[in-house]
């Protein structure tokens, strides 16, 4: 498809007015190919040029979204060079070349979101973009009060400082058989996302993880979906996904900020 300019664009997009579109173009709101686009008489072609605005996509037609809950057993990851089963196996989808976001230890279980979108792929796994994951967890011990706070604050493991948004003690879930050698179960939340975390806070305070289920990513939950099963994830959960990662990079932001420098102007 030949260029268009960039504010016709985002009209026949549905996005806004010419009008509106310009006003956005000169608020630095629009990107294209991840650059932003300042300029009104750019051009772009909608049909090969990734074009997002307040870093969401203007078209979603060729994007998928699926939400898997990820048995033990298998890795998270689009090919696997030892020949493991991967979650891609779970979600034959053979249109699309699809990808799953971040990881789930192989050992682990839960909610793994599944796509073909780069962009909401890096918007939930950069560092910058500290997007809420809650889990379900069961210790082969229980932990005292003051472990569960040491996990707020945080501990020094490997040279790495790990810790949890929130930890708090839960009831053992329904559908978990017996034997799994759990004693104390937990409901830990995270935003940082290092490799294996939980389990290595567990480890520094004496405990092992017998059981791990993600069961939240942002505002999307697992729900009921059964083990292997996957469902295609809707419109405005997809919006809640992009939403969720913008305000969590805008929290960031300020939470990075000097104390007493002066803000950044909000926009409106």
């Amino acid at each position: 498809m030949a260029e268009e300019r960039l504010q016709k664009i985002l009209s026949h997009a549905g996005v806004a007015s010419r009008r509106q579109a310009e006003e956005l173009i000169l608020a630095g709101r629009v990107k294209v190919n991840g650059t932003v686009v300042q300029t009104l008489g750019a051009r772009a072609d909608p049909e090969t040029d990734e074009i997002l605005v307040d870093d969401e996509p203007i078209r979603r037609e060729g994007y998928r979204y699926f939400a898997l809950n990820k048995p033990a057993g298998f890795v998270t990851t689009a090919r696997d060079e030892q020949g493991r089963e991967t979650v891609l196996d779970l979600v034959p989808i053979g249109d699309v070349q699809l990808h799953p976001v971040g990881r789930l230890d192989r050992d682990s279980e839960g909610l793994v979101i599944i796509t073909n979108d780069g962009h909401l792929t890096d918007l939930l796994t950069h560092p910058r973009y500290q997007v809420e994951k809650e889990y379900l967890v069961g210790l082969d011990g229980a932990l005292s009060k003051r472990d569960l706070e040491r996990m707020v604050r945080g501990i020094e493991v490997d040279g790495e400082r790990l810790r949890a948004a929130s930890v708090e003690p839960t009831a053992p879930p329904g559908d978990v058989e017996p034997g799994t050698g759990a004693n104390a179960w937990l409901l830990i939340t995270l935003r940082q996302g290092r490799n294996r975390e939980i389990r290595r806070m567990a480890a520094a305070l004496g405990r092992k993880v017998v059981f791990l289920r993600r069961i939240r990513v942002g505002p999307v939950w697992l729900g009921n979906l059964g083990s292997g099963a996957f469902r295609e994830l809707s419109d405005a959960e997809v919006t809640a996904l992009y939403r969720a990662a913008r305000a969590a990079g805008a929290g960031q932001e300020r939470s990075d900020r000097p104390e007493g420098r002066g803000r950044l102007p909000s926009r409106r």
